[in-house]
C-alpha cells in the first residue's frame, strides 16, 4: 500500500479548499494560478530566494549573481503563425533570465513526447530551438527526454530551465518601485495570443496576425545600458497579458499604477479580432513583449534606446505610478474615464504557452 506524503504542515483556504479537482483556471496566469501559488507552493516552499516571485530567481554564486529561470510549454496548437512550440520554449525562458537584468547564457530543454509523434514534426521543433537559441546568443548545454504511452502526451510538451549573469550594480525588483516612475512597453500587444486563436478556431481576418515570440535579451541590454539602476522593475506579460503583469506589480509594490488607454499599442487587426471576439487586449498573452517600470528622469532616454532596438520600434510610455489608489491598476479610458484593472480569475485562452 503506497503512504501518502505529509501534508499536515500545508493548509488550504480558497481556492484549494473550493475545488476537489484542479482547474484548468489554476495554470491560466490570473487569480486562481495566483492564490494556488501563494496558497500551497509558497507554503510548501517557501524561503528568501523564492520569496520575490519574480520571473527568475537571482543567486549569489562564488560572488557572482546568477538568474535562474524554468518554464514548461503545452501550446496547443504547436505550430503557429510567427513560430512553433521550439522556439517558443527558448524564447520564454530567455526573456525570464532577460527580466531579472541578466544576459541569458545557457539552457536546459527536456522533451515529454507521444508515442507516434511524427519524426518530421519533432525535428521541425529541434530545428526551430536550435535557431532560436543561436539568435538569443545562448548554448541549450544539457536536456532530457522522455517518451509516454500514445494519448497521453498531447504530442510534445517542452520543459527549458536557463541561466543568465545579472549586471554588476543592476536590482530589478518591486520594492524599488517609486511613485512617479514611468512605465513602459516595448511595443504592440496581445499579438500572439490572437496569432494562436487565429488558428486554433480556424478563423480568417483581413490581415494575418504573427505571434511577436522573440527573445529579449538583446533589448533589456540596451535598455540596462541607457537607464541602468534607472530600470526599476521588468516584466514579460504573458498568460494574463498586460493587465495581470501590471495587477502583480501593483500588488507587490503597494503603490498604484495608473495608465492611458490611448497610449498602449495594439495594431488595428488584433484591437479588430479582439472586438470581434470579445476579448481585451489588455488580458491577451504575449511572447516578446517587456512592461518595464523606471524612474521617470531616464524615461525619455530609456525609451528611445528602446525605440532604436527592433524590438523596441514601436516603444511606448503607457503610464505611472501613483501613491493613489495602493495595489490598483486604474486605466483612463478614450472617453476620460476611469476602470479598475484586475487580474483574471483564469485566462481567456488556455494552453497559449
Amino acid at each position: 500500500m503506497r503512504t501518502l506524503p505529509d501534508l499536515s504542515r500545508i493548509t488550504c483556504p480558497a481556492p484549494l479548499a473550493r475545488y476537489a479537482t484542479v482547474q484548468l483556471a489554476h495554470g491560466g496566469g490570473g487569480r486562481l494560478s495566483q492564490q494556488l501559488i501563494d496558497e500551497l507552493f509558497v507554503q510548501a516552499f517557501g524561503n528568501p530566494i523564492l520569496e520575490p516571485l519574480h520571473d527568475g530567481a537571482v543567486l549569489n554564486a562564488g560572488g557572482q549573481r546568477l538568474a535562474f529561470s524554468t518554464d514548461s510549454f503545452v501550446i496547443q496548437p504547436l505550430f503557429f503563425p510567427g513560430g512553433n512550440i521550439g522556439s517558443l520554449a527558448v524564447h520564454g525562458t530567455v526573456n525570464d533570465i532577460a527580466m531579472c537584468g541578466a544576459t541569458p547564457l545557457w539552457l536546459s530543454a527536456g522533451y515529454i513526447i507521444e508515442e507516434g509523434f511524427g519524426m518530421k514534426e519533432l525535428c521541425a521543433v529541434v530545428e526551430a530551438m536550435r535557431e532560436a537559441a543561436a539568435q538569443a546568443g545562448v548554448q541549450i548545454v544539457t536536456g532530457d527526454t522522455k517518451v509516454v504511452d500514445r494519448g497521453k502526451g498531447d504530442g510534445i510538451y517542452i520543459n527549458t530551465a536557463g541561466v543568465g549573469l545579472v549586471r554588476e550594480g543592476i536590482r530589478i525588483g518591486a520594492d524599488r518601485i517609486e511613485a512617479g516612475d514611468a512605465i513602459l512597453v516595448n511595443g504592440p500587444i496581445a499579438e500572439h495570443g490572437i496569432a494562436i486563436m487565429s488558428v486554433r478556431e480556424g478563423l480568417e481576418f483581413e490581415t494575418n496576425i504573427e505571434s511577436d515570440s522573440a527573445a529579449l535579451g538583446g533589448l533589456v541590454a540596451a535598455m540596462l545600458d541607457a537607464g541602468g539602476e534607472d530600470v526599476h522593475m521588468l516584466r514579460d506579460p504573458t498568460r494574463g497579458g498586460v493587465a495581470s503583469a501590471l495587477d502583480e506589480i501593483a500588488t507587490t509594490a503597494r503603490l498604484g499604477l495608473r495608465l492611458q488607454e490611448a497610449k498602449v499599442p495594439v495594431r488595428e487587426a488584433v484591437r479588430g479580432a479582439c472586438e470581434i471576439l470579445g476579448f481585451d487586449p489588455l488580458y491577451v498573452a504575449n511572447e516578446g513583449k517587456c512592461v518595464a517600470v523606471v524612474a521617470r528622469r531616464a524615461a525619455e532616454r530609456i525609451l528611445a534606446a528602446m525605440r532604436a532596438h527592433e524590438r523596441g520600434t514601436e516603444a511606448a510610455l503607457i503610464g505611472e505610478v501613483t501613491s493613489d489608489h495602493p495595489g490598483r491598476v486604474v486605466l483612463r479610458s478614450q472617453v476620460g474615464a476611469d476602470r479598475i484593472v484586475e487580474r483574471m480569475s483564469g485566462e481567456q485562452l488556455p494552453r497559449i504557452c
